[in-house]
């Protein structure tokens, strides 16, 4: 055996070794997830105050939006007119673009709906001040 083919032996063994000890290893802990995260009062008092209104709005926006009429743009009624006037002018490729966008926008509903449900969590468990005021 040559010098060079010991020296990639050697190397490729003692690879497969730290990998094999590292798959046992990671092997016997036991998967507890993300540590949970501490902040301070002043944290939260922030983010009661000021972030919580800001994504609350943000929620509000966008859930208006996909719920608007025919003349607010990115609203499914917009994006079924969007769609017919496509098909009206022939173009079938792009009313077919418009009714996978407007079929995605009750994910987004949804989507939306559940990020409100988890502000609204976070305001009951943090966001409680003394004197019952939020």
């Amino acid at each position: 055996m040559t010098t060079w083919t010991r020296i990639i032996a050697v190397a490729g063994s003692s690879a497969v070794l730290g990998l094999a000890l590292t798959g046992i290893a990671s092997a016997d802990e036991t998967p507890t997830g993300p540590a949970p995260m501490t902040i301070s009062a002043d944290q939260v008092k922030k983010r009661c105050e000021e972030r919580v209104p800001k994504i609350e709005s943000q929620i509000k926006a966008a859930t208006d939006r996909i719920n608007g009429d025919a003349n607010t743009r990115g609203s499914t009624k917009w994006l079924e007119a969007q769609a017919k006037a496509a098909r009206d002018a022939g173009k079938e490729a792009k009313a077919k673009l418009f009714d996978a966008r407007k079929d995605l926008r009750g994910e987004k509903l949804t989507k939306l709906s559940d990020a409100q449900k988890r502000i609204d969590t976070f305001q009951s468990e943090h966001c409680n001040y003394p004197g019952g005021t939020k």
